[in-house]
C-alpha cells in the first residue's frame, strides 16, 4: 500500500474573479502514486492544478501538502516545497535554447543540484540531450512536450503535475512520455496527472478522480474505473 498522503484538497472551490470553475473538492493524492484527474473540456481539471500551483485563485477550502497548508503561499515558494507544473500547451520559452529553458526550470536550485537534476532530465529525455542548443520552438510538439515535463524536473520536485500530457501528440511520442512517467513513478515522485487519453491514463493510474462541471463524480481506484463502461461513456 501507499503511504500516507502527500497531498490533500479539503473543499477546495477556485476559480476567476467571481466566477467558480471547481466546486467544494476533496481530493487525496498517496505520496509515490499517480492520481488521474479526469473530465470533459471545461470540468474543472486545469483549474485545480493551477490552485495548487498557486496560479488560479483560492476562493474556499484548503490545499494541505506533506501536512502543511499551502493555501496562502504564493506560487514561486510552492516550487521551493517541492510542487513542479508542466503546464497545458507547453508553455517554453520559444526563442530559447533547450539548454536555456532547462535552466529556467532549476533557477531555484544551487548550480550542483540543478547540474545533477539536468543530467536526470536528459537520461529520462535522451533526445533533449541531441538538441541542446536548439530554439525550443523549433521542436516538435513530442519534443516540446518532453521539454515541459524536463523544465519542471530541473526544480527537483517531490510532487509533478502535468496538465494534458498527450494533446496533439504523434502516438509514438505519446508512448515515449507514458514511459518517462512509469520512469518517474518507479522514483518515488508523486503525479498528479490531467490527460485526455482516458484509457491510457487508467493504465498507469493508482487512484482517479473524475469531474464534471468542477465538481468530483467519481473517485476511486484506476483499476475499477478501468472496468466500469458506464463511468466512461457517461464523464469521460
Amino acid at each position: 500500500m501507499m503511504s500516507k498522503a502527500m497531498l490533500r484538497l479539503e473543499s477546495l472551490s477556485c476559480g476567476y474573479g467571481r466566477f467558480r470553475a471547481v466546486h467544494s473538492l476533496d481530493l487525496e493524492v498517496a505520496k509515490g502514486s499517480v492520481h488521474a484527474l479526469l473530465g470533459t473540456n471545461g470540468a474543472g481539471k486545469s483549474s485545480t492544478i493551477g490552485c495548487i500551483a498557486g496560479h488560479v485563485a483560492l476562493q474556499q477550502g484548503r490545499i494541505l501538502f506533506a501536512g502543511e497548508t499551502l493555501s496562502d503561499i504564493p506560487a514561486r515558494k510552492r516550487v521551493h516545497r517541492g510542487i513542479a507544473l508542466a503546464p497545458e500547451g507547453r508553455r517554453l520559452f520559444p526563442d530559447l535554447s533547450v539548454e536555456e529553458n532547462l535552466i529556467v526550470g532549476g533557477y531555484s536550485r544551487p548550480k550542483a543540484q540543478a547540474r545533477r537534476a539536468r543530467e536526470r532530465v536528459l537520461t529520462l529525455f535522451p533526445r533533449l540531450g541531441e538538441r541542446l542548443g536548439q530554439a525550443a520552438g523549433s521542436l516538435s510538439g513530442g519534443e516540446q512536450q518532453m521539454l515541459a515535463i524536463g523544465r519542471a524536473l530541473m526544480a527537483e520536485p517531490q510532487f509533478l503535475m502535468i496538465d494534458e500530457l498527450s494533446l496533439g501528440l504523434m502516438p509514438k511520442m505519446v508512448q515515449l512520455c507514458f514511459q518517462a512517467i512509469a520512469a518517474l513513478k518507479q522514483e518515488g515522485i508523486t503525479i498528479l496527472l490531467v490527460e485526455q487519453n482516458t484509457l491510457l491514463a487508467l493504465e498507469i493510474a493508482d487512484q482517479a478522480t473524475v469531474l464534471e462541471s468542477g465538481r468530483a463524480v467519481w473517485q476511486g481506484d484506476a483499476v475499477a474505473a478501468r472496468s466500469d463502461p458506464k463511468l466512461i461513456e457517461a464523464y469521460l
